[in-house]
C-alpha cells in the first residue's frame, strides 16, 4: 500500500463553461471538466458546492470516485440538485473525506474553426 497523495479540499475559483459551441457534438461541446484521482483503498464520496457573483450558492452535489480510480466529471453534466449554467462565471469547491488530487481542464469551442483546451491544477485547500 502506497501512501495516499492529494489534498481534502480543492477550489477551482476561475470557473466559466464556455456556451455557445461551434461543431459537431459531442467532440466540439465546450466544457469545464474535474478529473480526479483517488489513490486510497477508500471510495472517495466527493460533494461539490457551486458560487456564482450575482446568485446564492448551489449544492452539495454528489460524485463517487472509487478506491485507486480515476474519474473525469464534467461540469455541464452536473444536474442535480440543478444544472450548472452555462456562460456564467463560477467558483467551485470540491470536498472528499479522503485525499484525492485535482485537475482542471476547459474546451473552448465558441470561435468557428478553433479549439482550445486549457489545464491547470485546482488550489488545495
Amino acid at each position: 500500500m502506497t501512501a495516499p497523495v492529494g489534498a481534502r479540499i480543492w477550489v477551482v475559483p476561475g470557473g466559466h463553461v464556455p456556451f455557445p459551441a461551434h461543431g459537431p457534438e459531442p467532440e466540439f461541446t465546450g466544457f469545464d471538466q474535474l478529473c480526479v484521482l483517488n489513490t486510497t483503498d477508500h471510495d472517495a464520496d466527493l460533494t461539490l458546492d457551486f458560487y456564482y457573483e450575482d446568485a446564492e450558492p448551489v449544492g452539495p452535489y454528489r460524485v463517487l470516485v472509487g478506491a485507486r480510480r480515476i474519474r473525469h466529471l464534467r461540469v455541464n453534466d452536473l444536474i442535480d440538485p440543478e444544472a450548472v449554467r452555462l456562460d456564467r462565471a463560477y467558483g467551485c469547491v470540491l470536498r472528499s473525506p479522503v485525499p484525492v488530487v485535482v485537475q482542471f481542464l476547459r474546451q473552448d469551442t465558441r470561435l468557428p474553426g478553433v479549439v482550445a483546451l486549457t489545464g491547470t491544477m485546482a488550489y488545495p485547500g
